[in-house]
């Protein structure tokens, strides 16, 4: 697998780190982009649950990229780095970098193929509204119509964090979890992020993507609210629930995982 910065963007180093996994026999594809959510990683989120193995199985080529103070990308002190459009911004230039074109109706393998998860999920709604002639397909993972993150208590957390009591907030204790689990998180940074994300609210209605979009969420997903709702707002989406799994677990099921590959096939 192999790492490797990307190049200035918007005048300032974002310090974001992509991974590219290629299929030892790759089909003629685009390449399947693998976006984490809020508190993982690509390691975490995509590699330890067996998505990368399972896509470069298929003959699918896989980049993924770790958000700012995620993984191994680093936290940047200008808290515009974290706002979901400066964020959007610096996948589109990531991708440029790894020299992917534009779709083209004689070029298989051009474009990209997104699969998000929670957070990734958000991003990739948007991306794919803003940047159509990118994006070919997308299977978004544990998306809801709301925003957690904007409704996230963060002067209860940073209270808490300080040694204070818990939030009265469930959605914000339960992220707050999630944040603690990566061993080499950077706590500040992601709250700057939760702070950054507050001033661009998830507003689903906005941007649209037109290209086929899979949504797909455990029935007992606490954040998995109003599929409905994205499902009339795109012209050419649909829903998949899997039984009995949660927002944490959904990610690992093998039914997810093979819904995906047919989609994108």
């Amino acid at each position: 697998m192999d790492h490797h910065p990307v190049h200035t963007v918007e005048g300032n180093d974002p310090q974001l780190t992509m991974s590219r996994s290629d299929a030892p026999d790759a089909l003629p594809a685009p390449p399947v982009l693998l976006l984490h959510g809020f508190g993982s990683s690509s390691e975490q989120n995509w590699v330890d649950t067996g998505w990368v193995r399972i896509l470069n199985e298929a003959g699918r080529n896989v980049l993924m990229i770790d958000l700012p103070a995620h993984g191994a990308s680093a936290a940047p002190a200008d808290a515009g780095a974290y706002t979901p459009s400066r964020m959007r911004a610096d996948i589109l230039q990531m991708l440029a970098d790894e020299r992917v074109r534009p779709l083209r109706e004689n070029e298989p393998s051009s474009g990209v193929d997104v699969i998000g998860y929670s957070l990734g999920s958000r991003l990739a709604w948007e991306f794919g509204a803003t940047q159509p002639e990118f994006v070919r397909r997308m299977v978004l993972g544990g998306p809801g119509a709301g925003d957690p993150l904007a409704t996230f208590d963060l002067a209860g957390a940073e209270r808490f964090l300080a040694g204070g009591p818990e939030p009265d907030d469930g959605i914000t204790v339960d992220l707050l979890r999630m944040a603690r689990l990566g061993p080499d998180n950077d706590l500040p940074s992601l709250l700057a992020m939760v702070s950054a994300i507050k001033t661009e609210p998830f507003d689903p209605h906005h941007a649209v993507p037109g290209m086929p979009v899979l949504l797909v969420a455990g029935d007992q997903d606490p954040y998995a609210l109003g599929l409905d709702d994205l499902v009339q707002s795109a012209p050419d989406a649909r829903i998949m629930t899997l039984p009995g799994r949660t927002h944490a677990s959904a990610i690992t099921s093998r039914t997810f995982k093979l819904a995906a590959l047919d989609f994108l096939a």
